[in-house]
């Protein structure tokens, strides 16, 4: 059966994640932010924490794990790549590696680019990918670390992701990210549709994370560089879909 999903808001934009087994009793924290509200959250719900899974080693993502395993005796898990600027870790782990959440199998992906060593964790059973920094909804991270390239690469291999999947990314940056992709100047009525969603919503307090990857696909200009009719509003038809990304990621870093 599929684990159960909760998101946790933190710092001002920042998102946690927690996935829980409800037969085993076992449940796993996504980044740590700050221990407040995340430990607030599993005493309300009494549960025990007993993983945690780091997507990268940014200060928003890991500064609340020491007040956290004050309280938790957790396992803690991150890139091998990036364990020298991780926390402490109990399993370093490789892109193709896999570990086990109550009887689930856990991928491991190297979505580098906002940073190098940047993971992702995917839970194929429960339908969902913990994308930290690298796709947002309606975005990407910035490019801190890795070249256009690498991150080119890394959302290619979170596109192939099956589209039910649900993106839990870092940080609620959609309506700005909403805000770009309007202004490139593209006719695209799904993506009309998204921003009125959007602005609904946040207009409403609602989050706007996870999201849907099918609807990323359709929406997010990151995801959509090979596509002829965003090529041709930015001026770039026939480019090489990386050229494409290249040119989005410098007028996103600069809009």
């Amino acid at each position: 059966m599929p684990h159960q999903i909760v998101t946790i808001p933190c710092l001002s934009d920042n998102y946690a994640f927690l996935v829980h087994d409800k037969t085993s009793g076992a449940t796993a924290l996504i980044d740590a932010p700050e221990a407040a509200p995340i430990l607030a959250e599993l005493e309300r719900r009494s549960w025990q924490l007993t993983h945690v899974l780091l997507t990268h080693h940014h200060w928003d993502h890991v500064d609340g794990l020491p007040g956290i395993l004050d309280s938790h005796k957790a396992q803690v898990y991150g890139a091998k790549a990036d364990a020298h600027r991780l926390p402490a870790l109990d399993l370093a782990l490789e892109e193709g590696e896999t570990l086990d959440f109550a009887g689930e199998t856990v991928s491991v992906m190297d979505v580098s680019g906002h940073t190098v060593g940047h993971i992702a964790f995917h839970f194929p059973d429960s339908k969902a990918v913990f994308t930290g920094d690298s796709l947002m909804a309606m975005g990407c991270g910035r490019l801190f670390e890795g070249t256009p390239a690498q991150m080119f690469d890394s959302l290619s291999k979170l596109a192939a992701l099956p589209d039910s999947t649900t993106v839990c990314s870092g940080h609620e940056y959609t309506a700005s990210n909403c805000a770009f992709a309007a202004s490139l100047g593209e006719k695209n009525d799904d993506l009309a549709a998204r921003i009125a969603a959007v602005e609904a919503m946040r207009a409403t307090g609602h989050p706007t994370v996870p999201s849907n990857l099918g609807q990323e696909k359709h929406t997010n200009p990151f995801l959509r560089s090979a596509d002829p009719a965003l090529q041709a509003a930015i001026g770039m038809a026939g480019a090489a879909p990386v050229d494409v990304f290249t040119e989005l990621r410098k007028r996103k870093d600069n809009f």
